[in-house]
């Protein structure tokens, strides 16, 4: 079974203790969150990453707010009000909010405590299982692939969907740590995916587990793809809508594009709790738009092994800097979830059967 190297998440009397995102890959540094106003705060400014894991550190983060504060229908208001704002594209945080709120609404203002700390633990032990499913649906996937003579199985993703964005193995790599486990031998193409270079997180992963991956530019995908020297491309996702359009980091739309052209098969890894059959297409999906700090400055180490911030742009730049794109439904190959395999044709059904 997989076991996390390090926790993402870890409950501490009646504070929250995270391993803070934005320090990686060069430091390992916990966080510790014991109010409503920390915990906003790294979710926000993505020291936690990954919908599922905001997901989980929102849970988190109601409990928090009811241990600090009365836990009445004012304070517990306030903390769904003020954790919804966070990050709006992640139907992740909406998902567990709301199971919160219904675990907790019928609740005495007493019993609302200890019963908010075991919710969100619920939410946090069943998503590490889904991460399991999701790996052993996506092994199966992996190992019934074509393989081409003298090389290993090539996986292209884009962004962190590694166990660093979830309560256990992840998600777009939960097959690759499945398969590897198996001892079926795949090599990652990792993209850098700027301007938060989330991807460098992959490869720190992938590095620690000792799989073979190659970093690469994210413009240098589409050559790679033409080339043929990927295989397959699996991404995460932080909403999907009902007709199968999904949201994801900014990137993983030409990345899509790319595949399509190139013959590639595109699947997109998630849970149940990140399908939104409310959301209709992905044109309804919100978008967020990030500080343009973000694409201003970029951070690495100097010569002497220290963390630096260096600036990019000249000031006055205008800057875009959305969080994400939306890959159309039509250019997935199929959604690798806890419960198998979904096609797109077969969604509507899906998501039936899941209401039900």
């Amino acid at each position: 079974m997989f076991t996390q190297p390090i926790a993402t998440l870890r409950r501490d009397g009646d504070a929250l203790v995270i391993l803070d995102q934005t320090r990686l890959p060069w430091r390992v540094v916990e966080r510790r969150l014991a109010t409503l106003e920390d915990v906003a705060e790294a979710i926000s400014t993505m020291r936690v990453r990954g919908a599922p894991l905001i997901g989980c550190v929102a849970a988190y983060g109601v409990a928090v707010a009811l241990s600090t504060g009365a836990g009445d229908d004012a304070v517990l208001d306030h903390a769904l009000t003020v954790l919804r704002a966070t990050r709006p594209t992640a139907v992740n945080l909406a998902w567990a909010l709301n199971r919160m709120d219904a675990r907790l609404r019928p609740l005495s203002s007493a019993a609302r405590r200890e019963a908010s700390w075991i919710e969100a633990g619920d939410i946090y032990a069943e998503d590490a299982a889904m991460c399991a499913a999701i790996g052993a649906s996506g092994m199966g996937l992996l190992r019934a692939m074509p393989r081409r003579a003298g090389r290993t199985l090539r996986v292209m993703t884009h962004c962190n969907a590694g166990w660093l964005a979830t309560a256990g193995m992840g998600t777009a790599l939960a097959p690759v740590y499945a398969a590897c486990a198996e001892g079926l031998e795949v090599e990652v193409f990792v993209s850098e995916t700027r301007p938060r270079n989330q991807g460098l997180l992959t490869a720190w992963e992938l590095a620690a587990a000792g799989i073979r991956h190659t970093l690469m530019a994210d413009n240098a995908a589409g050559l790679l793809l033409m080339r043929g020297e990927v295989d397959a491309v699996i991404v995460g996702a932080d909403r999907i809508a009902a007709n199968g359009d999904t949201a994801n980091k900014v990137g993983t739309y030409l990345k899509a594009l790319a595949a399509r052209a190139s013959g590639v098969p595109f699947y997109v890894a998630a849970p149940v709790s990140t399908f939104d059959a409310g959301t209709a297409c992905g044109e309804m999906i919100p978008v967020e738009e990030r500080a343009a700090e973000e694409v201003f400055f970029v951070e690495g180490l100097d010569g002497e092994g220290c963390p630096k911030r260096l600036r990019l742009a000249q000031e006055g730049t205008c800057v875009v800097n959305p969080a994400f794109d939306v890959t159309p439904a039509d250019l997935v190959s199929g959604f690798i979830t806890e419960r198998g395999m979904i096609g797109v044709e077969g969604l509507s059904d899906f998501l039936r059967s899941v209401r039900t």
